[in-house]
């Protein structure tokens, strides 16, 4: 192990998930309140902090890469003067029928950031918003905090076949929680 990790979704943990459409442009993406600050307290306790997020935005053709990587320069940007630091970013950009293994829920992205960077999955949270984010999480071996601050919601949790590990509000409680 070369140091502590914690895998981040994007859109609804990080920024504000957009339910009828894909952040497509920098403008579309806005933090939701407390993630940079969130960021730079996991980057203060020496945690490795790596994106893991599907964008199928990109395999459905309805932007190009280069639209990607812009929207991520600008969320970086925002993250680093913060104070925040990311390691890495791993980004599915299949769409959902491309039968890929690194789209969530299955654990592609996640055991390819595990073997790049010498992740411990066992000692690893991912915070994440949704039913696939916690599948994945278990698929890898991960232990799993769900936010509400994205696509899904409390009372629904209760039937899924896969259990978050930890349910919190959002990302600022998520990491009190990682901290504690």
């Amino acid at each position: 192990m070369t140091g502590r990790h914690i895998f981040l979704d994007r859109d609804g943990v990080l920024n504000a998930y957009l339910h009828d459409d894909y952040i497509k442009t920098p403008a579309e993406f806005r933090f939701l309140p407390g993630a940079v600050e969130a960021i730079r307290q996991l980057t203060d306790a020496e945690y490795q902090i790596i994106i893991v997020s599907n964008q199928a935005g990109v395999g459905r053709g309805l932007m190009d890469r280069a639209a990607l990587d812009a929207v991520t320069a600008h969320m970086l940007n925002g993250i680093h003067q913060a104070g925040g630091k990311i390691l890495d970013i791993f980004y599915c950009t299949h769409g959902p029928r491309d039968g890929c293994d690194c789209r969530k829920p299955k654990p592609g992205l996640l055991l390819n950031a595990a073997r790049k960077h010498a992740v411990e999955l066992a000692a690893t949270f991912l915070i994440g918003d949704n039913q696939a984010d916690v599948q994945a999480a278990q698929a890898a071996g991960c232990r799993s905090i769900l936010v509400l601050s994205g696509r899904s919601r409390a009372e629904e949790v209760a039937g899924w076949a896969v259990q978050p590990g930890r349910i919190e509000k959002n990302i600022s409680e998520a990491v009190r929680t990682v901290l504690a």
